[in-house]
């Protein structure tokens, strides 16, 4: 089940026993909800003393990948994906309600959502937000860069231009929106939203974003890329999205008529 170590690795020993342990949770070999081999046994096979395979367990619960039961042991944890579901997310409703999308479909789910904000602040647009918000290259934009998680399990990275002409002074350029979210900011200063496209694409991730999301190594991305427009066509956000693969099925629902 196990592979040996790489006695030409000049990795620390901990850090190659969690790789193997990986290696068996992506293969399938140690599947979720199954328990981990004990540490008797993993001293055992990798000739490792106690405080050593206690390191890669660490590190195998920092990210993310097995928790811990008290009296009983390690066990790969269940990660059943969440279902975004696009037709409802961004219902008004949810906005009325003081709900910003993430946190009421996290809540539908019976997960405990938590916003992280990385970053707010006044940037030049790049020449593809420019040309999505219709406006010209460096222009001025409010970014706001956020990671989201879920019982403390980090699913996805956002980030939100907005026309600095839209949010400059107003509750969007501050690191708390508030009930709602941005979206409903953006309709209290007169920008009631219309419409919204949405492009999926999927890659592998880059370092940074490995980190941030916790990700097992081979597992890819979602990047959603999505535009808002208020009722007069007039594009007002541009969200990037990335997505940890393994942690979301997309839902969409299209009319046949």
């Amino acid at each position: 089940m196990l592979r040996p170590l790489d006695p030409t690795s000049d990795r620390p020993v901990y850090r190659q026993i969690a790789d193997r342990v990986r290696e068996a949770i992506d293969t399938g070999d140690l599947t979720e909800g199954e328990q981990l081999p004990s540490e008797r046994h993993l001293m055992d096979v990798y000739g490792a003393a106690r405080g050593t395979i206690r390191q890669a367990i660490g590190q195998l619960r920092a990210g993310g990948l097995i928790e811990i039961e008290h009296g009983r042991g390690a066990f790969v944890r269940r990660r059943p994906p969440v279902r975004r579901l696009a037709h409802d997310r961004f219902a008004r409703s949810h906005r009325e309600a003081g709900r910003a999308a993430y946190l009421a479909e996290m809540e539908a789910e019976g997960r405990t959502p938590s916003v992280q904000v990385l970053k707010v602040g006044p940037e030049p647009a790049t020449a593809d937000i420019a040309t999505r918000l219709g406006l010209r290259t460096k222009a001025k934009v409010l970014m706001r860069s956020r990671r989201y998680l879920a019982d403390g399990n980090p699913m996805e990275i956002a980030t939100s231009y907005v026309p600095w002409s839209i949010a400059g002074g107003t509750r969007m350029a501050e690191a708390d929106t508030g009930p709602g979210g941005i979206y409903a900011r953006l309709e209290e200063v007169g920008h009631r939203l219309g419409r919204l496209t949405e492009e999926v694409a999927a890659r592998m991730p880059s370092p940074d974003e490995a980190r941030a999301l916790r990700l097992v190594a081979g597992i890819p991305v979602i990047q959603l890329v999505r535009t808002a427009y208020d009722t007069k066509g007039t594009p007002v956000e541009v969200c990037d999205t990335v997505m940890a693969a393994d942690r979301y099925v997309l839902s969409y629902e299209l009319s046949a008529s």
